[in-house]
């Protein structure tokens, strides 16, 4: 929930998204709904599985290794974008339960789901772009992503030394970063984390324990060390590379409105939903492939307005949620190419590294 003071819930412009959107979500299109994230949720799993043998008991040439593992990288990513991320925003079933026992994908692939639930549904999607309330854009010192962040002589070339970094992003999660938030018991500055007990201790525990086991240790068991251990970070660094810019190019760009935790308090209460459309830009929304892929994470505008909405239903939502921003007087922002988007968050990130004043979106 946002903290007292920074936004108002509900208003007219919200309340008619809502009604708008009631209306294209008729119960036979989220019927049909269901059974295409259900097919989509197989094949995921089917092309992760598949690839993860290939390279277990299949591989027998690098150049093999090299594709299997580009493939299971890619495919964990896919996991993680259709299935992980709709189950914890509650977006696949009705009963909290059955979301929260598919959500702990997440635990299978490395990452705390009760973490993530924090750090991304309430942290990112209460305070989208506020800098000090939203971890996700949170790099210091390495990169400085928002204009309220301290520059440093060497961001100057973030636009070019991040992007191997971005790969990192799952390793972190692997190795450190779910202890180190647990231990400081808070997300973003002013998120509390709640420690887990009892069930979900457990399933952070044994999604921990089985993550290890099927990413490290049966492979030792079969193959060599020096086998194993590229192997494992190609494959970790290409998921973290495509989870991690899928998130910048729908934030960190030079058409999302940012602001600060001092600056929300100081001034009058924004608008929840204004403030959703305007620290989000949407991309790419014409590739059905690219759509399909990414779990409609593409269409970020459409995800953050309606986040317990399952992810097939975002394209029929576009047309609605941006005709209603137009009446409003709402800026909707959409990257029509993936070139366009990475060229926006390159000039983004100069612009940040840049001793220059930094001049309001546009």
């Amino acid at each position: 929930m946002s903290e007292r003071g920074m936004f108002t819930g509900g208003g007219e412009f919200h309340a008619e998204l809502r009604r708008r959107v009631g209306e294209v979500l008729t119960p036979r299109r989220l019927r049909h709904g269901r059974l295409r994230f259900a097919a989509k949720a197989v094949f995921m799993v089917a092309w992760a599985v598949a690839s993860y043998l290939g390279l277990l008991l299949g591989a027998t040439t690098p150049w093999l290794v090299v594709a299997l593992a580009a493939s299971l990288g890619f495919a964990l990513a896919g996991v993680a974008f259709t299935i992980g991320h709709d189950a914890n925003h509650g977006a696949v079933f009705r009963s909290r339960r059955l979301n929260r026992a598919l959500g702990a994908v997440f635990d299978l692939l490395g990452a705390s789901s009760h973490v993530w639930r924090t750090k991304h549904n309430q942290a990112h999607h209460s305070y989208t772009n506020v800098a000090g309330a939203d971890d996700d854009i949170e790099m210091l010192p390495l990169a400085r992503l928002a204009p309220e962040q301290r520059r440093r002589w060497f961001h100057r070339w973030q636009h070019v030394y991040l992007w191997p970094i971005y790969g990192l992003y799952t390793l972190r999660a692997h190795l450190v970063g779910d202890f180190l938030e647990l231990a400081q018991g808070r997300i973003g500055g002013i998120t509390p984390l709640r420690r887990p007990a009892g069930g979900e201790m457990a399933v952070f525990l044994a999604g921990k324990a089985a993550f290890w086991s099927w990413a490290l240790v049966i492979p030792l068991l079969t193959r060599p060390w020096y086998w194993v251990i590229p192997v494992f970070l190609g494959v970790s660094w290409i998921m973290g590379f495509t989870l991690a810019i899928v998130f910048q190019l729908a934030h960190c760009v030079d058409e999302a409105r940012f602001s600060s935790v001092e600056e929300m308090r100081a001034g009058p209460a924004r608008e929840w939903a204004v403030h959703q459309v305007e620290t989000t830009v949407d991309f790419c929304t014409g590739n059905r492939l690219m759509a399909w892929y990414l779990g409609g994470l593409n269409f970020q505008i459409e995800h953050h307005l309606f986040p317990k909405v399952c992810h097939v239903h975002y394209p029929s939502m576009l047309r609605v949620v941006r005709a209603t921003c137009d009446e409003f007087g709402v800026r909707h922002m959409v990257q029509p190419t993936l070139r366009s988007a990475l060229a926006s968050h390159v000039r983004w990130l100069r612009m940040m590294g840049s001793t220059d004043p930094v001049p309001a979106p546009a």
